[in-house]
């Protein structure tokens, strides 16, 4: 059994945890090289580069696969349920535990056909369930670069919904594009999530 589900599900998203067993690199590839739609848009404030050929999509998802294995992480293809785009692959979240200090970070990215449809918070209600009534952690990040509006206002919502905070200004936290960058980081604790 592992910690982490093999799937899941949200009001309106499906999650189908990231293996070379559930997710074919060339379908990932279409959408993340480095002539994809958006891609320019998308990886602007992420920690990743468009892929230049498809082994870079066959290494990541060996990557998550082994991670989920060894239960140190998981990561989630997203798939809406509704509408026209039922099934379609929409992005990805993904919840990374620190163990021994009991905390996580969470991260996602969403391809910009399904950005301002609220999907950055559902995802979150969902990966803080998990991380503190399945995995009883005590503490769950979240970061953002200063000049991503966007998902600084995706973040603050769903920080606010959920009685987190803001924790503050880090100095070249993340490295972008081989440049160091800084990240704003909030926070949200199990105890704040269930007075929720």
């Amino acid at each position: 059994m592992s910690l982490f589900p093999a799937e899941m599900e949200s009001e309106r998203l499906r999650y189908e945890h990231v293996s070379p067993e559930t997710l074919d690199p060339l379908d990932l590839y279409e959408h993340v090289r480095a002539d994809a739609p958006h891609i320019d848009e998308i990886t602007r404030y992420v920690s990743w580069d468009p892929y230049e050929h498809p082994k870079q999509a066959v290494d990541w998802i060996e990557q998550c696969g082994d991670a989920f294995e060894s239960q140190e992480s998981a990561t989630y293809a997203i798939y809406p349920t509704e509408a026209d785009e039922a099934g379609e692959f929409a992005g990805f979240a993904g919840l990374h535990p620190d163990w021994d200090r009991r905390v996580a970070t969470m991260g996602t990215w969403l391809r910009k056909p399904f950005w301002g449809r609220g999907y950055s918070g559902e995802r979150a209600a969902r990966m803080l369930e998990l991380a503190f009534d399945r995995l009883h952690l005590e503490v769950v990040t979240v970061s953002h670069d200063p000049a991503n509006d966007n998902s600084r206002r995706a973040i603050e919502r769903y920080v606010d919904r959920f009685g987190g905070r803001k924790e503050g200004h880090i100095r070249n936290d993340i490295v972008i594009n081989g440049e160091p960058r800084d990240s704003v980081r909030y926070s949200i604790s199990r105890e704040e999530w269930a007075e929720r």
